[in-house]
């Protein structure tokens, strides 16, 4: 059993940033984890995803947020990051932590343990 907690949502003007924080309890070293958002009206959307396996480490971005956000993991801390730079208004959401077991996958549906979210409010 998967437990997760995200913290640090907030509101933040256009071009700001935040940082996320989803920790976890339970075995999750080779799990991926996942960070998905969803806006008022809108399906629940892909934003990133990391992997730990004994071959090394993979992300993975909506191409949305490429290169504004960044996903990191401490292991030893059984904690995921989502650092989010240069905030857009349609960044606005919820933002959810979430994990599956391996492969890693940008489908929602496909997540087992998620959190219970944390908003993020970007103000033009």
């Amino acid at each position: 059993q998967v437990q997760l907690i995200e913290s640090g949502g907030g509101l933040v003007q256009t071009g700001g940033s935040l940082s996320l924080s989803c920790a976890a309890s339970g075995r999750t070293f080779t799990y991926v984890m996942g960070w998905f958002r969803q806006a008022p009206g809108k399906e629940r959307e892909f934003v990133a995803a990391i992997r730990d396996s004994w071959s090394g480490r993979i992300t993975d971005y909506a191409d949305s947020v490429k290169g504004r956000f960044t996903i990191s993991r401490d292991s030893a801390k059984n904690t995921v990051y989502l650092q989010m730079n240069n905030l857009k208004p349609e960044d606005t959401a919820v933002y959810y932590c979430a994990s599956k077991s391996a492969p890693p996958s940008r489908i929602y549906k496909e997540y087992a343990y998620w959190g219970q979210g944390t908003q993020v409010t970007v103000s033009s």
